[in-house]
């Protein structure tokens, strides 16, 4: 999960809930606005939603190697 940088300036940033056995329970974002103590730890990291709409882009068009080794090693381990 990515760092959220929306227009106005709000940070959604991710955050899971744990059990008290450390079982994931769920994930979530939370919004951080800018003046939150938080903020500018966060905001290095954060992408606006177009940037993440663009990795994302460049991860569908860009990953055929990566997916032939990773269907080569599992054809490997299946055998």
């Amino acid at each position: 999960m990515y760092v959220i940088r929306l227009a106005d300036g709000t940070l959604r940033v991710p955050q899971s809930l744990s059990s008290d056995d450390g079982r994931l329970i769920g994930n979530a974002y939370v919004e951080i606005s800018p003046g939150d103590p938080d903020y500018d730890r966060w905001l290095p990291e954060s992408l606006t939603e177009e940037e993440l709409a663009e990795r994302r882009r460049r991860w569908l068009e860009e990953n055929d190697e990566l997916e032939r080794e990773f269907l080569a090693f599992k054809a490997e381990q299946d055998s």
